[in-house]
């Protein structure tokens, strides 16, 4: 919050001068941001130990679901790593006399999966260690928790939902199933018709700073596009253009085979095609620019067309473009598959649910209860995660720093982890290492890569994206409004939603306008112009040097305008806002614009994931995908490849 009360009028409307739950605070209660190199709060919340498990993770009240602030990639959790890629020299490390069947890199859905996959092939006394660098497990799958107004309100902070354009394989199906997750019986806990039943449509707000005008129109999807672009300030032009882009049935390359369109459409932007192709007015190209955001985490001037036509983009109706790959090239758009999608589902917090029911399959008693439903409402015992009696611990604030075979790779039957925790350095032993991390960070850790490999790994470039977390005292101002959710092309947030309707367990999604309810809003930082992986790393430069104060400015102000009319007063209304900071999100995917077509064996997804020696190497990352069955997938890989050389 800010200090006093001297700020502009305009910022005290906004209610910054307020005193809502922040940065380290959980729900107004203030604890340590319990991980390496965050200073004298953390040595004062998590004093050294003997049990190299103890530690913050091990106080009473750690939880760190119902932290408030900056999130995600929070302050503290990757210093360390960027000093040792910035040339810092990792110690030898204190030995902890602990030697492990398995290591694990990563406490996220790909590494909790990668252990469960090892004990599964072993032995239930199978030694495991997971390390992660993050106060809390799931990797990006978070969960965001909130106690607002007597009642438990919950949001992804990070990974969505179980959603591919694949079909889950053998691997990735059989650890939902094994898990419990029935994913045709469990839609029925899904609502999606919910607010549209109250009469809720999608809104559109337009700003002043790019079109001229604050104004917020209602009925997208729904109403023709000319009559909801009339209280619009688009130009005359720019509604003609809109609707003849969204109805009308033109096929913008004539005498072009098929194949021969999408072939075009894969080398062509989807920004390209609207301006040079389709040619629309510039304030259309506009609107559409950050329409891209939620799927690549990066504008339509990144973006293919033929990518953006398998999702539905408009100006493709009269192309006649069949389904699936392009025969020529075997390229399949990304979104798209011959054989179909993933079934979808949404639990209340996203697929940190599936983190917890690995976590409680790992470490029994850590996680209470026994079903899908009712882990929704758990409380996960941190205590519990790092004992010295448990065949699997999870050590949260533990930065690894280097991970080495024991002599030759071609023979070692040993590996060495260093980590990094409370500021020390610490050693420890296993017979085998999954590195189930940040691809790009890899190099660093084991510097004795093949150089090839190493090219191959730096070039993982994830694309950095935020879910902001916002609780509200209720929802009245929507339901005046009409609407559920606002695409905000403008706007520094480029949409927001109230949170899905799923009832689960005894979990129950807010019924009433009255409730408190929390809305989820995506901003991804881009540079139009450059290629995509430029255009990521300078959005994750400034993700990095973005503060929190900068965020909720933005947020409150945002909110004010677009809601206002429905009588939103931020001051009033906001009850705690949560930042999920993702400066390494999305994995890296192929995109035409700027890569060529290779074969597989050259791929950099593949060159990278090469094992060597005792180490093998899973994450999204590995698969070149950002989705849940992707990061399952590579774990499953990497463990067989480790077990395979085992015997």
């Amino acid at each position: 919050m800010t200090e006093g009360n001297k700020g502009p009028p305009i910022e005290r409307n906004l209610g910054e001068n307020r005193p809502i739950p922040r940065r380290d605070f959980i729900q107004g209660a203030l604890v340590g941001a319990a991980t390496a190199l965050t200073g004298p709060l953390l040595k004062a919340y998590a004093a050294d130990s003997v049990d190299f498990g103890a530690g913050a993770q091990g106080r009473p009240g750690y939880y760190p679901p119902l932290l408030n602030g900056m999130r995600g990639s929070h302050p503290g959790s990757f210093e360390s790593a960027h000093a040792l890629r910035d040339g810092t020299k990792p110690g030898a490390g204190l030995d902890t006399g602990e030697v492990y069947d398995l290591v694990v890199v990563g406490g996220g859905i790909s590494g909790l999966s990668a252990a469960h996959f090892y004990r599964a092939q072993t032995s239930s006394r199978t030694r495991i260690l997971i390390l992660d660098n993050h106060d809390d497990f799931g990797g990006h799958a978070k969960r965001n928790e909130f106690q607002i107004g007597g009642r438990t309100l919950l949001l992804n902070g990070g990974t969505l939902e179980i959603d591919s354009p694949r079909p889950y394989d053998a691997a990735a199906a059989g650890l939902i199933k094994e898990l419990g997750i029935d994913v045709a019986a469990l839609k029925k806990v899904e609502h999606p018709e919910f607010y549209s039943g109250l009469g809720l449509q999608r809104g559109v707000f337009f700003d002043k700073e790019t079109f001229g005008a604050d104004q917020l129109v209602v009925g997208a999807g729904v109403v023709p596009a000319a009559k909801l672009l009339a209280g619009s300030p688009f130009s005359q032009r720019a509604r003609q253009d809109y609707v003849r882009l969204n109805e009308g049935a033109i096929d913008y390359l004539p005498g072009l085979s098929c194949d021969e369109k999408k072939l075009t459409l894969s080398k062509l932007s989807y920004r390209d095609f609207l301006r040079d192709v389709a040619k629309v007015d510039p304030a259309v190209i506009a609107f559409y620019q950050p329409r891209s955001h939620g799927e690549w985490a990066v504008g339509i001037d990144a973006v293919s067309a033929l990518d953006v036509w398998a999702f539905g983009f408009p100006g493709f109706q009269g192309m006649k473009l069949a389904p699936g790959v392009i025969s020529r090239m075997g390229y399949t758009p990304s979104g798209y598959a011959a054989t179909g999608g993933s079934e979808t589902l949404h639990f209340p917090d996203g697929n940190a649910t599936i983190a917890r029911l690995l976590v409680r399959n790992l470490v029994p008693g850590a996680v209470p209860g026994n079903s899908v439903e009712d882990i929704v409402t758990a409380r996960v015992d941190y205590g519990r995660l790092d004992r010295p009696d448990s065949p699997v611990r999870l050590r949260l604030n533990s930065t690894v720093i280097r991970a080495s075979n024991v002599g030759d790779p071609a023979t070692a039957r040993e590996v060495v982890v260093i980590y990094l925790r409370d500021g020390k350095a610490y050693k420890v032993r296993a017979r085998g290492c999954v590195l189930a991390s940040y691809n790009a960070m890899i190099p660093y850790l084991c510097p004795d890569l093949p150089e090839k490999q190493q090219a191959a790994l730096h070039g993982a470039v994830k694309a950095p994206l935020v879910y902001t977390s916002v609780a509200l005292r209720n929802w009245q101002a929507f339901k005046k409004l009409g609407i559920a959710d606002v695409y905000a092309p403008g706007s520094y947030h480029s949409s927001f939603a109230l949170n899905p309707k799923v009832d689960i367990g005894d979990y129950r999604s807010p019924s009433s306008p009255d409730d408190p309810i929390l809305i989820r809003m995506l901003r991804v930082p881009t540079q139009p112009g450059l290629t995509e992986h430029e255009q990521n790393k300078a959005g994750r430069a400034e993700l990095l040097a973005t503060p929190f104060a900068t965020f909720e400015r933005n947020i409150r102000d945002q909110l004010a305008r677009t809601l206002g009319a429905g009588g939103f007063d931020p001051a009033r209304d906001i009850a705690a806002i949560t930042v999920n900071r993702w400066p390494h999100g999305y994995a890296a995917e192929f995109n035409p614009l700027f890569e060529p077509e290779l074969p597989p064996a050259e791929q950099r997804q593949v060159v990278s994931r090469a094992q060597f020696g005792r180490i093998t190497i899973a994450n999204s990352d590995a698969g070149a995908a950002a989705y849940t069955d992707s990061a399952i997938d590579q774990a499953y890989r990497a463990v067989g490849e480790l077990l395979r050389t085992d015997t």
